[in-house]
């Protein structure tokens, strides 16, 4: 009885997995349509943006028919995009792989504990586990760009030092790369390494804010250019960034900390029915399933679960203060 509900869990995720794709491509069609003139100018067809793009795109030899069909959809570049801000090794593949994997799992565990109907339940389960690679690839990356933007008023003050005391700017940029740690030295290093390569600065200081997709880099990529087209002392310049991104970084603290309880409470809020509900499968399993065979039950369980959804989505609007 297990298999059937296995293969038509598959079947249907695949299928959602497909509408989802072409509901994406359908809306975005027009925007990319009206944008595209804008990004397919003369100046981005130049050896320098070739030169970038071999840096940062891995070539077709090699893949599978699979990877380049997953590649070749709108979502498979947003996805690599974000496994690459999070600093994750992953291929739009090997995602996909690892959500089937938890899919599957959460459909046999869907299977194990019945509460809505074996069927039912599995598909809920496997839809619900399927999402944990996203919400793991959103934190790590949500954690990098956090170490990031720490460690950035540092490397303003060395690049300031080092442009003081005589050093050039790509030269600066080579020993920031060798001496700030992890993970900003990297993006540092790529930087210079591609400049080093013969890609424009402008280029290769577009490349980093796609990488590292924080207002305080769009900041010092701005002056940066600015001070190359107009002049001026580029030290100071960095030197106060570094003080306003110090300042802007201590309000942001602030903000976070009065806003604990707020996030508390939406993670409590949330997590506190889901604990009880597994408790109560473990500890007595027909408890539930007697509701769950209603069926006015089961839809109250799946308001149920569209409201823990809604009011955490609504709380977590209500404490995300932009600084």
């Amino acid at each position: 009885m297990l298999m059937p509900f296995l293969i038509s869990f598959l079947i249907l995720f695949v299928v959602i997995m497909v509408a989802v794709t072409i509901a994406s491509k359908f809306w975005d069609a027009k925007r990319k349509k009206q944008v595209s003139s804008m990004l397919q100018t003369d100046a981005e067809k130049s050896p320098e943006i070739s030169i970038s793009n071999l840096l940062m795109e891995p070539t077709d030899d090699g893949r599978s028919f699979m990877e380049r069909f997953i590649e070749g959809l709108d979502i498979a570049q947003k996805l690599q995009t974000h496994m690459s801000q999070a600093g994750l090794n992953w291929t739009p593949l090997k995602f996909v792989v690892i959500s089937l994997v938890c899919a599957v799992i959460g459909g046999v565990l869907g299977a194990r504990f019945p509460v809505m109907g074996m069927g039912i339940t599995s598909v809920v389960f496997g839809l619900c586990t399927a999402t944990l690679p996203y919400f793991h690839v959103r934190r790590t990356r949500n954690k990098r760009l956090g170490k990031l933007e720490e460690q950035f008023p540092e490397a303003l003050e060395f690049l300031a030092r080092s442009m003081r005391a005589g050093h050039a700017f790509t030269i600066s940029l080579e020993m920031l790369g060798e001496e700030l740690p992890e993970p900003l030295g990297q993006e540092f290093r790529t930087l210079f390494n591609e400049q080093n390569l013969g890609a424009a600065l402008e280029v290769a200081l577009t490349n980093l804010t796609t990488r590292v997709p924080l207002l305080d880099m769009r900041f010092f990529a701005s002056s940066v250019l600015l001070q190359k087209q107009t002049g001026g002392n580029l030290a100071e310049i960095l030197t106060r960034l570094a003080e306003v991104i110090r300042e802007r970084f201590r309000l942001k603290g602030q903000v976070k900390a009065a806003s604990a309880h707020g996030r508390m409470t939406a993670t409590i809020l949330m997590l506190m029915p889901i604990a009880t509900m597994f408790a109560l499968l473990v500890v007595s399993p027909g408890y539930l399933q007697g509701m769950a065979k209603d069926p006015d039950g089961r839809y109250l369980i799946a308001f149920c679960f569209i409201g823990q959804i809604l009011g955490n989505y609504f709380i977590r609007k209500i404490i995300n203060i932009k600084v």
